[in-house]
C-alpha cells in the first residue's frame, strides 16, 4: 500500500492538471469595417480547437476557448491573422475592425430629400421675418448734410408693441422649426435603422424617446453622432429614459 499511494496521488495530480488545462473561457466582442463605424454581421469567428461562431447583426459574437487556442477571423473568404488567447487582454470585449468595405454604407448618407434647398428658400420666403430686429433708436446721417438724427420708422416701431411681439414670436418659431428639421436630417429613419436594425412601431419610440437636442446634433461629428446612437439603444434594451430612469420594457417590446 505504501507504494501505491504516491501512485495514486500522482494519478490524481494529472488528472486534476489535464481539467485545468482543459479549461474553457469565453471570448466576446464586437467586429466593425474599417472605419470603426459600423458593425459587421456575419463575420466567422473560429479556433484552432474547432470552435466557431458568427457574428450577429450587431456585429456582435461569443466564442468558447481554451487557454491554449488562438482565434481569428474571416469575412467574405479573407482571414485575419490568428489571435493567441493568453495574450488578449481583454477577452470579455475584444473588438476588431476588419479592412472591408460595406457597400451599405452609403445608405447612411441619404437625408430626408431637398432639405438644404427647402432650408434655404425657406430663409427667402421669410428673409423679413429671419432678419428682425427689435426696434430701437438709431442715429442715422442726412443725404443733405444737415446732421445726424434718428429714423423715424424705428421711433414708430417702437410703439408698435403688438406687432413686435408677434414678429418675435414668429421668428422664434421659425427658427424652432428649421432646428428641428436640422435634427430631423441627421438624426432619420435611415441611419437608426442600420445602426440598431429596429423596425416601426419600436423604431419610432426609440427616435421619439432619443432624439438629440439640437445643439448637439450641430457640434457633434458623425462618429460621435453614430456612437451616441448606439449607446443610446444600448440604455433603450435595459429599459433606461435619457434621464436615467428605468421604464417598463412592457411599453417598448422587443
Amino acid at each position: 500500500m505504501r507504494t501505491a499511494l504516491p501512485k495514486i496521488f500522482t494519478f490524481f495530480f494529472l488528472v486534476l492538471a489535464a481539467v485545468a488545462g482543459a479549461q474553457s473561457y469565453k471570448i466576446r466582442g464586437m467586429v466593425y469595417d474599417s472605419t470603426r463605424n459600423y458593425p459587421l454581421e456575419a463575420v466567422s469567428v473560429l479556433s484552432t480547437s474547432g470552435e466557431g461562431a458568427i457574428t450577429n447583426s450587431e456585429g456582435y459574437y461569443e466564442i468558447a476557448v481554451s487557454e491554449k487556442d488562438s482565434i481569428w477571423f474571416s469575412y467574405l473568404n479573407k482571414p485575419t491573422i490568428k489571435f493567441p488567447v493568453l495574450r488578449i487582454t481583454n477577452p470579455m470585449s475584444f473588438d476588431i475592425s476588419l479592412q472591408v468595405n460595406v457597400p451599405v454604407l452609403r445608405e447612411v448618407k441619404i437625408y430626408p430629400r431637398n432639405y438644404r434647398q427647402d432650408s434655404i428658400q425657406n430663409r427667402v420666403d421669410y428673409a423679413k421675418v429671419f432678419n428682425y430686429h427689435k426696434p430701437g433708436l438709431r442715429p442715422t446721417i442726412s443725404n443733405y448734410g444737415a446732421g445726424v438724427g434718428f429714423d423715424l420708422d424705428e421711433i414708430i416701431n417702437m410703439f408698435r408693441f403688438r406687432r413686435n411681439r408677434s414678429m418675435a414670436a414668429f421668428q422664434q418659431r421659425l427658427l424652432i422649426e428649421e432646428q428641428d428639421k436640422f435634427v430631423d436630417h441627421r438624426f432619420n429613419k435611415a441611419l437608426v435603422r442600420r445602426l440598431t436594425q429596429l423596425e416601426s412601431p419600436i423604431l419610432d419610440s426609440f427616435m421619439l424617446m432619443y432624439r438629440p437636442s439640437y445643439e448637439f446634433t450641430q457640434l457633434s461629428g458623425d462618429y460621435e453622432f453614430q456612437s451616441y446612437i448606439r449607446t443610446a439603444f444600448y440604455r433603450f434594451k435595459l429599459g433606461i429614459d435619457p434621464d436615467g430612469h428605468y421604464f417598463k420594457k412592457e411599453e417598448h417590446p422587443f
